[in-house]
């Protein structure tokens, strides 16, 4: 029987030694962003993807081991446990083989079979099988003496096939066979239920449809099972079962006897009625399983590039909600994101007081020394930009649209609430909108990442996986940026490795009854944080301005002495190291490294020193929207317009260029070559130059295009 790591390492493509170094690490409770940061010595430098593959491939291990040794102990209670099986079911590396071998001893509801066997037929069934009965309509005859359940020879043939046809059924390397035949050569066919046709019109393109099931694209099988779940269009997935049948029945049937026919009945029926529902069953599972996880790595990196959005960083701000018959919310926010001030205005119809809501705008601008303006780009929020446009300010502001996907899930929630108790939910979401500007990761991790609306297909995909990749994938982006131990709000703090909530929590509490932390060690005085969690938080929490200015940086405290032997190698003081990349430059690697610290992380100290506190964000660039371009009506085939990149999906991206309605940029229109995938060419925010191909204006559709650019 092969190890986890033997497994692991062929599927991977990761040296044995990894994996094993790995699953011991996380075994003692390491998490995957600390591995990844802190332990790449002895992991062979894997990066948080490598690692997560692992971790996924380690759970369905465990899991499979555990079935086994359910599967085992059942057999031994019911006596069908023998060497042989034993050794097969410990040396199988799948769940569907390990399945298939306890099936035969699987306990039965009351099947067909298991009704003929009860009226006395498995003898019959035993010569059928073995196809040597010299006269079957005689043989059958005697089944029916003194049997109130068996009338005639037909019903006895009857029976004895049922029996034939479960035990078929059961056949391991008749399940393998036609599983694969499954794989390969399975078609799904979709057709529009019958009287469903207006019900099923967003369904049109599956009404008749029919492809390779395992070449189907995730989205469209995704899209396919949603029309079935509604009953608005009916699936079948299956193989040829004519080839199936003959296949199998050429591997079972030697002779040319009535039995033999009668054998060839059960095979069929046994491939009908038994293994093709089941194998169809399983196989959708399977499809599902990949388009699902298709689908959530697609909403995972978007997210991630949602999240990772270049900041603004601390400036004041002034946010707008915008709005038409509710008017728009303005808020005026300090450089913390604290709120200092909120109001309303009223600048497009139906009451259309854009000259009071200039001034408005203007005043606040002046009064709080405003830096910057956040706009949302929902509802008249293009209309809102083009009234900021016309304001003439006395200093340099730049305006920035900002995707308010969520601000209203937010705005509603316990945390809004908690945040800002005496405000209504227009105040939260103006609030929400200014701080995404500043710092998108520190404000959207308070908001569920379905609601953010960067993915595809999110309500149809299992949820407790899309649930967990999502949180994996904010707990990474979190980790990766650092956060500031003094200002970061509980929400942010949970995602850091090794705290949660709960000790998020208590963190802020002590920071609010103690005042602010002066250095790392300090953490250790909060309760409930011990050993553990702080080695596994704190090099990932930043201290501006404390005792260390080592505390700033993403050294780890447990590397702190070997900064100290720099420092003292070189004849300055810590101060006088960090940031001083002349000297870094000249420090010699080898005579620092060592048994406990070896190259990848020594590397990776001297980039920190280099430059501590370093966001590895991109920096922030302003956009602008084609001024001419106001609605759908304004655009034009042929025209060339900057644009945005709102969402990637697996057939195209949606850009925003300035109107209500996104635009799609079809995957067939990225490149002068093959898209496979999207996101290998595109990123979210990215902002670029697009042509407009078709404009629909009746069903508020817009194509573009990348090619010729």
């Amino acid at each position: 029987m092969r190890t986890f790591a033997e497994i692991a390492s062929t599927k991977l493509n990761v040296a044995e030694w990894q994996i094993e170094n790995s699953v011991e690490l996380l075994a003692g409770g390491a998490t995957i962003p600390f591995i990844a940061r802190y332990r790449k010595d002895k992991t062979g430098d894997l990066t948080d993807v490598e690692l997560i593959e692992i971790k996924t491939l380690f759970d369905k291990y465990i899991a499979l081991e555990e079935r086994k040794k359910s599967i085992l102990l059942s057999l031994e209670e019911s006596g069908n446990i023998t060497d042989e099986i034993r050794k097969t079911i410990g040396e199988s590396e799948t769940l569907s083989d390990v399945e298939d071998i306890y099936l035969p001893f699987k306990p039965k509801r009351k099947t067909r079979a298991v009704i003929a066997k009860e009226n006395g037929l498995e003898s019959l069934a035993k010569m059928i099988m073995a196809e040597n009965i010299s006269d079957l309509e005689y043989t059958a005859n005697k089944f029916t003496s003194n049997n109130p359940n068996i009338n005639t020879t037909d019903d006895a043939i009857a029976g004895a096939r049922d029996i034939i046809a479960e035990w078929i059924s059961e056949k391991q390397w008749v399940r393998k066979n036609l599983r694969q035949q499954f794989e390969i050569h399975a078609t799904i066919t979709s057709k529009v239920s019958k009287g469903k046709e207006e019900e099923a019109h967003n369904y049109r393109s599956w009404f008749d449809w029919s492809e390779n099931a395992s070449k189907a694209a995730p989205h469209r099988i995704l899209a396919i099972l949603r029309g079935e779940k509604e009953k608005l269009i009916k699936v079948k997935i299956e193989p040829d079962k004519d080839k199936a049948i003959i296949f199998i029945t050429s591997g079972l049937v030697k002779m040319n006897t009535e039995a033999s026919k009668q054998k060839s009945l059960a095979i069929k029926d046994s491939i009908t009625r038994l293994i093709f529902p089941s194998l169809e069953n399983e196989f959708r599972n399977t499809l599902k399983e990949k388009a699902d996880e298709a689908s959530i790595d697609i909403f995972g990196n978007n997210l991630k590039q949602l999240l990772l959005a270049p900041p603004l960083g601390q400036k004041r701000i002034l946010a707008i909600d915008p709005g038409f018959r509710s008017g728009c919310k303005v808020v005026c926010l300090d450089k913390t994101g604290k709120l200092l001030h909120n109001d309303n205005i009223y600048p497009h119809p139906p009451q259309r007081e854009s000259s009071l809501a200039i001034k408005k705008i203007n005043n606040m601008v002046n009064a709080y020394d405003i830096e910057a303006i956040a706009i949302g780009n929902g509802t008249a929020g293009r209309e809102t930009e083009i009234l900021i446009e016309r304001i003439k300010f006395n200093k340099d502001i730049i305006a920035v649209s900002v995707n308010e996907d969520g601000a209203s899930v937010y705005s509603a929630s316990s945390i809004a609430r908690e945040e800002f108790p005496d405000y209504d939910v227009t105040v939260r979401g103006a609030v929400s909108i200014g701080r995404r500007l500043m710092d998108p990761l520190a404000e959207l991790v308070k908001i569920d990442p379905k609601s953010i609306g960067v993915g595809q297909y999110q309500h149809d995909v299992d949820q407790k996986l899309l649930k967990r990749s999502l949180q994996t994938t904010i707990e990474l982006c979190v980790n990766n940026v650092g956060v500031d131990l003094n200002s970061a709000s509980k929400e942010l703090l949970s995602h850091i490795s090794g705290l949660g909530a709960k000790l998020a929590s208590n963190i802020v509490s002590f920071r609010n009854k103690n005042g602010l932390f002066t250095n790392r060690k300090e953490l250790l005085k909060v309760d409930g944080l011990g050993a553990k969690a702080f080695e596994q938080s704190a090099g990932f929490l930043r201290i501006k301005d404390g005792d260390n200015p080592l505390d700033y940086t993403a050294v780890h405290p447990e590397q702190y002495t070997i900064v100290t032997k720099i420092a003292s190698k070189l004849g300055v003081s810590i101060n006088q190291l960090v940031g001083n990349t002349d000297m870094i430059s000249n420090v010699n690697t080898d005579e620092f490294i060592s048994n406990s610290i070896g190259n990848s992380t020594f590397k990776d100290i001297l980039k920190e020193l280099e430059k501590p506190g370093r966001d590895p964000r991109k920096k922030f660039k302003t956009f602008k929207f084609d001024a001419n371009i106001k609605s759908i009506n304004d655009v034009k085939p042929g025209t060339i317009l900057p644009g945005i990149i709102t969402n990637i999906t697996a057939f195209g991206a949606f850009v925003d260029i300035g109107v209500k309605e996104s635009a799609l940029l079809h995957k067939s229109q990225i490149a002068n070559e093959f898209v496979s995938n999207p996101g290998d060419y595109l990123r979210l925010n990215q902002q670029l130059q697009v042509k407009v191909i078709d404009v629909d204006i009746e069903r508020k559709r817009i194509g573009l295009t990348l090619k010729g650019l």
